[in-house]
């Protein structure tokens, strides 16, 4: 299968790499050796994605995040899940006003372009339901009155593996709200001795600068959502998912929803790459850290290494059309 005439159409986008070089760059310079998850989360983060974190406690999974948010600008606000946390401790609740005897609507942390959910697997079912409307329609119901939120809107979650005490494993409708799942897993040597060295005197991450403002990033954000799809690619990332949803092992394959964020991804990476239009290989790249997780097996012992283990199955077995 060929795709047709996409190699006269390439359009470099210097500016879109010469942005995402540097905010890769700042935060490289606070996580060390972790360029490729460094990448795959920006990615996410120009495609309006959000982003799960999950890796044993110490592996730099929170000051990814404020790295990350240090580097963009734009507000940011951290989130402590505990068991006794409340929803309306992350969407805010209506107060009444002494003065004027009316009730107003006090915010929650969750009003901010990057909200950090640290250890999101601790909270609640029910509190960990309070960030579905947040992160599917960028918006706050509370007491019947809708409340928009910030854009861009971004969350970047992390959780503890789900076999460590005083975890609640996340629901698949709160799973299929996140475009990504990543381990950042322990550094090389190299790298933790680089991390020593480096915190003995100071805090790299209170050196991070912004590197693109608000507007700045808002535009990069635009330019991704606006990389040309040809059919045969869109056709080629549907393919994968429902090739994973006809694996004998799985109950509920890789969703709809899996796919657009599968598409929407791939072109933010196009985008990064400086091209404006879509590859087969863009698509292909991101697979494996945005379909897994979507996943639901048969056997409830099932790691995400089987997941993982499926979509490469599924992978294997499409094949891509051939750009020329």
């Amino acid at each position: 299968m060929a795709l047709e005439g996409q190699a006269g159409l390439v359009t470099a986008a210097p500016g879109a790499t010469a942005v995402g070089d540097r905010i890769e760059e700042a935060v490289a310079s606070v996580i060390a050796g972790k360029r490729a998850e460094i990448r795959t989360v920006l990615t996410v983060l120009l495609a309006e994605g959000h982003v799960l974190l999950e890796d044993v406690p110490g592996v730099g999974k929170t000051q990814l995040a404020r790295a990350f948010a240090a580097a963009i600008g734009g507000t940011v606000r951290r989130i402590q899940c505990t068991p006794d946390l409340l929803p309306s401790d992350i969407t805010g609740l209506s107060m009444l006003d002494q003065a004027t005897g009316e009730l107003r609507f006090q915010p929650g942390p969750v009003f901010a372009n990057i909200v950090i959910a640290d250890e999101v697997n601790r909270a609640s079912p029910k509190t960990q339901a309070a960030l579905l409307e947040c992160m599917a329609e960028g918006q706050v119901t509370v007491d019947g009155v809708t409340h928009r939120l910030p854009s861009p809107f971004l969350v970047v979650a992390t959780q503890n593996p789900v076999d460590m005490e005083g975890t609640f494993a996340l629901p698949e409708a709160q799973r299929d709200r996140f475009m990504a799942r990543l381990e950042l897993g322990y550094p090389d040597l190299d790298a933790e001795l680089a991390m020593v060295q480096a915190r003995e005197t100071a805090q790299p991450l209170d050196a991070v600068r912004p590197v693109a403002d608000e507007a700045a990033f808002r535009a990069e954000i635009d330019a991704a959502h606006a990389v040309r799809a040809h059919e045969l690619v869109e056709r080629y990332a549907v393919r994968i998912s429902r090739a994973t949803r006809e694996h004998p092992e799985v109950r509920l394959g890789a969703s709809p929803r899996a796919t657009l964020q599968l598409v929407r991804a791939a072109k933010a990476r196009a985008h990064l790459e400086g091209r404006d239009w879509l590859s087969p290989d863009d698509v292909k790249a991101l697979a494996s850290a945005v379909l897994p997780h979507h996943l639901v097996l048969h056997d409830p012992q099932a790691r995400i290494e089987d997941a993982q283990r499926i979509v490469a199955h599924a992978l294997a077995q499409t094949v891509a059309p051939v750009m020329r």
